[in-house]
Order: structure tokens, then C-alpha cells, then sequence
């Protein structure tokens, strides 16, 4: 598939998954950017991190205050469409469902869980 589309497609389960959610969760997760992009071409990807990273949070959790003013604190979660295409072993249904589980694993580390409770809710 191609990047254009996996990216179609992506956003099309993140607009899906995060309507899906209770309206407690749905409200404080709009204080989250979701961005979508390609490891390749990701300037994460010079950083000491996995190559085959799926998601990735960043910034403040949900209810923490950012006190330094920079704006790269802000609160965001990337998915990395190349990884979880190759993740799902080039299958559109695995994909899809990938990128589903990844947002609400990132988004578990936004609202402040940490990785054995996401991994409790199965998310991992």
C-alpha cells in the first residue's frame, strides 16, 4: 500500500477509534495531537529509539501542567504507518486493527498509565 494511503486509512481509524471512546475518555483526549508518519523519514529515527517502533507518546500526561512553555511539550502521539504496516505483515485488516491498539496504547500513556497497566487493559 502505498504512504498516501496507509495514512488515508490510518486516519480514518483514529477518527473512528477515538469517537468510539466514552466521553470522559473521548474529552480528555482532545487535549492530545495525533500525527501519523513514516519512521524513515521521522528525525525520531536519528534518536536513540527502536526501528521497528509502532507509536510513540510524548509531552505531559492528562491533568499534568507543562511549566517550561516549549511547545514540543505539548502533549502528541505519532504513529509510525511503515512500521505498523510491516507489523501487520502487509495485511489491510491487521493494519487496521494495529493502528487502533497503538493509539490507545499511546493514548493509556497520555491519561498517565504507566506500561504494566496498559499492558493489564491489553493493550500491548
Amino acid at each position: 500500500m502505498s504512504p498516501k494511503h496507509l495514512e488515508i486509512v490510518a486516519t480514518r481509524v483514529i477518527d473512528q477509534t477515538l469517537r468510539s471512546l466514552p466521553e470522559p475518555v473521548r474529552s480528555a483526549a482532545a487535549g492530545c495531537l495525533v500525527e501519523v508518519e513514516r519512521m524513515e523519514s521521522s528525525a525520531l529515527h536519528e534518536e536513540e529509539l527502536p526501528d521497528d517502533l509502532l507509536g510513540l507518546f510524548e509531552g505531559f500526561s492528562h491533568g499534568e501542567e507543562d511549566h517550561s512553555g516549549d511547545p514540543g511539550n505539548l502533549p502528541r502521539i505519532r504513529l509510525f504507518l511503515d512500521n505498523l504496516w510491516d507489523y501487520a505483515g502487509g495485511d489491510r485488516s491487521q493494519f487496521r486493527e494495529e493502528v487502533r491498539i497503538t493509539l490507545l496504547h499511546e493514548l493509556g500513556h497520555y491519561l498517565g498509565l504507566n506500561e504494566q497497566q496498559v499492558e493489564a487493559l491489553g493493550l500491548a
